[in-house]
């Protein structure tokens, strides 16, 4: 008997069929392989478009505990340099102020600077507990204790009142 040429363990086909079989399946992508991939491109395009959005409450309150922390340093600063400082609201922001000998004069330093609203506040009213007459200033002296004051922040979203003790504190309520 004469061996055949073939083995059966060998492939039937010739090598040169084998590598083209071989070249097309790795050519390109099944269609199992296509869904995955769109399907994930799907997903991550949902997510990058989508627009989360603060509620403008909390931007509202950020915004009244940046300023108290603002009015508290310029209290400290108003003692340190041994001159008044004032808060006034303008539209659109606010500004620090320091009295000198030529009246006030707006202060340019990087923390006490003229600032924009955040927060979409709207309005301002500065009022002093016992008192009915709102003021257009805040006015913190060059000692420790001061008299208690309420600042409130309108906006659409509602209002966030800032209260000052009269001991350089102040809390948002």
């Amino acid at each position: 008997m004469q061996p055949s040429r073939l083995s059966p363990s060998r492939d039937r086909r010739s090598p040169r069929t084998a590598r083209a079989g071989m070249r097309s399946r790795a050519a390109g992508f099944t269609l199992l392989e296509m869904l995955v991939v769109l399907l994930i491109a799907g997903i991550l395009i949902s997510l990058a478009s989508l627009t989360l959005t603060r509620n403008p409450r909390t931007d509202l309150n950020e915004e009244a505990q940046r300023l108290a922390l603002l009015f508290e340093s310029a209290g400290d600063e108003a003692q340190v340099r041994a001159r008044p400082i004032a808060w006034q609201p303008l539209a659109g922001g606010f500004r620090f102020d320091v009295h000198t000998e030529d009246g006030w004069r707006p202060l340019r330093d990087d923390l006490l600077g003229p600032r924009q609203w955040e927060g979409g506040v709207t309005g301002v009213a500065i009022t002093y507990p016992g008192g009915d007459d709102t003021a257009n200033r805040l006015i913190f002296g060059t000692e420790a204790v001061d008299v208690p004051v309420q600042v409130t922040l309108f906006s659409a979203a509602g209002r966030a009142t800032i209260v000052g003790t009269g001991t350089g504190r102040f809390e948002v309520r």
